[in-house]
């Protein structure tokens, strides 16, 4: 079986065992696969040459929102299959680290920090 297809399982099981709260979310956030996080995004965010991203979430968190954001791109989650594959050839551990980013960016969706979501274990 590919990685790629190994990937996308892994994504789906991810998907589905996702706590309630959290899948209901999801039906307002699109999730992306995407090869490669974007290097100006790296950039950007002060991410070292020798690291990278598992995810990004792209939007307003829920708690910043005002009658003023209505007209906003849809809320979107980034999946980024490259490095989580070449980090984590296990398909346990791949899976594992594809839930674990997936609770991350719907943290930073409902407006959790870095810290928030460090001390919960997503990070």
């Amino acid at each position: 079986m590919g990685r790629g297809v190994e990937f996308s399982e892994a994504l789906r099981k991810a998907l589905s065992e996702l706590p309630p709260m959290f899948h209901d979310a999801l039906a307002n956030v699109a999730i992306v696969v995407e090869e490669w996080p974007p290097g100006d995004l790296l950039e950007e965010l002060g991410i070292p040459p020798d690291d990278t991203l598992y995810g990004f979430y792209h939007g307003v968190p829920l708690p910043e929102r005002s009658v003023q954001d209505s007209g906003l791109l849809p809320d979107m989650i980034s999946v980024y299959r490259g490095p989580l594959i070449k980090d984590f050839p296990d398909r346990n551990e791949l899976s594992l680290q594809i839930r674990i980013t997936l609770l991350h960016e719907i943290g930073h969706y409902f407006g959790m920090d870095e810290e928030e979501l460090s001390r919960l274990g997503y990070e």
